[in-house]
């Protein structure tokens, strides 16, 4: 974020700038534990990597701090089961304890802002959903927002 807050991510769709009729191989340039588990094995870059980097940057601005061991425990549940055996009540003791405690409409938002990045973080890459509909999902969370 810059100094009036605006987000700034360099890489997230670099997979949308390649030919998606062929096998794209590139180097490994960037920090690990953003990184697709399977980017780590194939070096092969498409757009479910995006998904996945934006899960675990999601699950970092909710928690405050690099989610790695709550990922290595997602990825120990079944991929379908994740998202809907989240531990609402367990999340919301995990969140950032910098900003307040979130209560009704708020904690509602954050419920479906955590099972849509979960969702994106599943070992799969076939599994997860598009950035369609990921930013589906959170553009519908946003509009019923209560401000």
């Amino acid at each position: 974020m810059d100094l009036e807050y605006v987000a700034h991510v360099s890489d997230f769709g670099t997979a949308k700038l390649l030919n998606p009729n062929s096998t794209n191989w590139t180097s490994f340039v960037g920090t690990f534990g953003y990184a697709a588990p399977e980017l780590a094995y194939t070096m092969e870059v498409n757009q479910k990597c995006d998904v996945y980097s934006f899960g675990v940057l999601a699950l970092e601005i909710l928690l405050g701090e690099h989610p790695g061991d709550f990922i290595t425990s997602l990825l120990t549940c079944s991929s379908n089961a994740m998202a809907s055996t989240l531990d609402i009540p367990s999340l919301m003791g995990k969140l950032d304890q910098r900003l307040p405690y979130p209560t009704n409409q708020m904690a509602k938002e954050i419920a479906l802002i955590a099972k849509t990045t979960i969702a994106c973080l599943t070992e799969s890459p076939h599994s997860r959903p598009t950035m369609e509909q990921v930013a589906k999902e959170l553009g519908m969370s946003k509009s019923s927002s209560v401000h």
